[in-house]
């Protein structure tokens, strides 16, 4: 009987394993142009359904693919109790980051919350530096996102409020997810599926309520799949995929690829065009992740200091 029950979720493992011959970098790329690609889809639904209410419905559309993908509670079923308490704290920023870029995006620009969201992995680059090419290519990327970064304190103030708190959640998702990752693309996957279980449950309180009229309009709820789909499903994925084979640190710079991404997709979807500031910022951007040298590259430390864990 155990055999027989280890068969499938090895052959999911085999399955998503055979994506290993893709570099880490494709996965990045993917995850970065969905990750905002999603949230464009989902302001085209801020004028039917609330905010919040299209944040719970993004958590849970995704949360209903795991299910049916992965079977996530199989994870929790066998998970350890520091395993669990590790889903949990991930579910828990999941759902709060969502909702909160979601109430930064109905007052801000895309390109500007996603600006402001990737300072806080700037942050985790910098710790995870060895070289002073890295360090110049940090220094560049930040430049590109001052550039990026057109906020106007006295016009949005809760508006940035709610991105810099979105920021700083995106920061525990980089660390949790990395320990998510740990042990395989496959298995962080089935903890993603769990910890987004976790997501839609969290919101439900605040955006139940608001997502009842998509639950009656066919079109609606296609839509919100749609969004979770691209927002939560094929980012979160990739990021597993990426995270498992990249250091922390060259991850959170490739990060700074975000805000280039936002403008792109924020002028394609939702005709939010971009000056030339901020097209500058891009090519700092863009400059700067071209020039990072990953640690894999960099001479390994002497025997006596030890790189210090994800």
């Amino acid at each position: 009987m155990r055999s027989g029950g280890e068969a499938q979720p090895r052959a999911r493992t085999k399955a998503v394993a055979s994506g290993g011959r893709l570099p880490p970098s494709t996965y990045f790329v993917t995850s970065a142009v969905f990750h905002y690609l999603g949230p464009a889809f989902a302001v085209l639904l801020f004028a039917r359904i609330d905010v919040l209410g299209v944040a719970w419905l993004r958590c849970a559309s995704a949360a209903l693919v795991f299910a049916l993908w992965r079977r996530p509670w199989r994870v929790w079923a066998r998970s350890s109790g520091r395993r669990r308490r590790l889903l949990l704290a991930l579910g828990v920023v999941l759902g709060l980051m969502n909702s909160s870029f979601y109430l930064a995006l109905e007052r801000l620009p895309l390109g500007t919350v996603g600006a402001i969201e990737f300072l806080g992995p700037v942050l985790l680059a910098a710790l995870g530096l060895r070289t002073a090419r890295n360090a110049c290519a940090l220094f560049i990327a930040v430049g590109g996102v001052w550039l990026l970064t057109d906020v106007h304190l006295a016009a949005e103030p809760l508006g940035l409020a709610f991105a810099f708190g979105n920021c700083a959640l995106f920061v525990l998702y980089v660390v949790l997810g990395h320990r998510l990752a740990a042990d395989g693309g496959a298995s962080g996957i089935d903890r993603l599926g769990a910890a987004m279980l976790v997501a839609m449950a969290v919101v439900a309180p605040v955006g139940i309520g608001d997502a009842a009229e998509a639950l009656t309009s066919p079109v609606l709820l296609v839509s919100a799949f749609g969004v979770g789909i691209c927002s939560s499903v094929i980012p979160y994925v990739c990021d597993q995929l990426a995270m498992a084979r990249l250091p922390r640190a060259t991850f959170a710079l490739m990060l700074s690829l975000l805000p280039a991404t936002a403008v792109a997709v924020g002028f394609a979807v939702l005709a939010q065009t971009p000056t030339w500031l901020e097209l500058a910022g891009v090519a700092l951007v863009v400059a700067g992740v071209a020039i990072h040298q990953e640690r894999s590259a960099v001479p390994p430390p002497s025997q006596g200091s030890q790189p210090s864990p994800p």
